[in-house]
C-alpha cells in the first residue's frame, strides 16, 4: 500500500487520458458505475470556469460523494497560487500534476482516516477531469497577472499588493495565524537618479528587488509600493519573527554590490514592520508600517523599526 504522505508525480500524456477514458467512451464495466458518472460530470462542470479558486472548489465538493475528505490543499509555485479548502487531517496524499511537461500544480487531499488503494485509484482518475480546466485556468491567471506585476523589477505591483492583502487578512483571520509586512524604502535614492541618470536608478531597483527576493521564502511576497518603496508580505509570521526578516533584508540590502557607470555606489535601506492585530484592517495595518518606516527615516536610517 502507498504510503499516505507520499507525494505522486502524474503526468497526463495522451496515452494516460486515452486510458482513463478521455477521448473514447469506456466499456461500463471497466470502472464502477459511480466513479464513471462523476467523471463524467466533473468534465462538464469544471468546464464552465477559468477561475483557480472556483474550479478546485467545486472538484473538492464533487469528489468527496466518491472519496469522503476532510480538507484539500493547492499549490502552483510558478504562478505563486496557494488554494486551501476545508479543514486539516490527520493522513494526505499527495499529486503532483503535469502534462506533457508542463506543471499544474500540487494537491494535498487531507483526512482523518487512512487512504486506501481503492481511494487513491479513484482520486487518480477523477484528477484526469481536472487536467484541462486547470491548464486553462492558468494560462488564463498567466495573462491577467501580466496586468499586475511592475516590469522593471519582476515584483508585484501596487494592484496586486491590494489584492493580495485582502485576501491575506482573510487567510490570517480564519487560520488564527499571524500576518506581518514590511515596508522597505531605497535610502537616497533621489540622489543616484541625480547624479547617474535614472537608467542607474533602475538598476538600482532591480538590484534591490532581487536582494529581497533572495533572502525570503517562497510564500513571502513582494510589491512594488511606489517609487523606491517596495512592501513585502511575511504568512504565517509573528512580530519577532518578521523583525529577524526585516534586520535580513537590511543587512542584505546594505551588502549589494552597486554600480554606476563603473563607479560603486554605497546603498542602504530603511524598513518599517507591522503585525495584523485582531480585527484590524489593511489600511491600518499599512499605516503603522507606514509610521515604523518615517521613525526609521527620522532617526538616522539603515534601519528597521518596529510599530506599536
Amino acid at each position: 500500500m502507498k504510503s499516505p504522505s507520499q507525494t505522486n508525480a502524474i503526468d497526463f500524456d495522451s496515452a494516460k487520458l486515452q486510458r482513463l477514458g478521455f477521448g473514447q467512451q469506456p466499456p461500463l464495466l471497466e470502472r464502477p458505475v459511480s466513479l464513471a458518472l462523476l467523471r463524467q460530470q466533473l468534465g462538464q462542470q469544471l468546464q464552465t470556469s477559468l477561475e483557480p479558486q472556483r474550479i478546485l472548489g467545486l472538484f473538492f465538493r464533487e469528489v468527496q460523494r466518491l472519496v469522503p475528505l476532510d480538507a484539500l490543499n493547492y499549490r502552483h509555485q510558478a504562478s505563486d497560487l496557494r488554494l486551501e479548502f476545508g479543514q486539516r487531517g490527520h493522513h494526505s496524499v499527495s499529486y503532483s500534476l503535469s502534462h506533457e511537461g508542463e506543471q499544474l500544480g500540487e494537491l494535498v487531499f487531507r483526512r482523518n482516516q487512512r487512504f486506501s488503494e481503492l481511494d487513491q485509484g479513484n482520486l487518480e482518475s477523477l484528477l484526469s477531469a481536472l487536467l484541462f480546466p486547470m491548464r486553462n485556468a492558468l494560462l488564463y491567471r498567466a495573462a491577467t497577472q501580466s496586468a499586475l506585476r511592475d516590469p522593471l523589477t519582476d515584483t508585484g505591483n501596487r494592484i496586486a499588493m491590494d489584492q493580495t492583502l485582502e485576501r491575506e487578512i482573510e487567510m490570517s483571520r480564519r487560520h488564527l495565524m499571524p500576518l506581518s509586512l514590511l515596508m522597505l524604502d531605497i535610502d537616497h535614492f533621489k540622489n543616484v537618479n541625480d547624479s547617474y541618470g535614472h537608467n542607474a536608478g533602475d538598476d538600482v531597483l532591480k538590484a534591490v528587488a532581487t536582494a529581497i527576493k533572495n533572502q525570503l521564502r517562497n510564500v513571502d511576497m513582494v510589491f512594488r509600493f511606489g517609487g523606491e518603496e517596495f512592501l513585502i508580505l511575511l504568512s504565517n509570521t509573528t512580530r519577532e519573527a518578521a523583525a529577524m526578516v526585516g534586520e535580513r533584508l537590511r543587512a542584505a540590502a546594505q551588502a549589494q554590490d552597486y554600480r554606476a557607470d563603473g563607479n560603486a555606489v554605497e546603498l542602504t535601506v530603511s524598513l518599517g514592520c507591522s503585525t495584523l492585530l485582531p480585527g484590524e484592517s489593511a489600511e491600518s495595518l499599512l499605516r503603522r508600517a507606514d509610521s515604523a518606516l518615517y521613525v526609521a527615516k527620522r532617526e538616522g536610517r539603515n534601519r528597521l523599526t518596529m510599530a506599536g
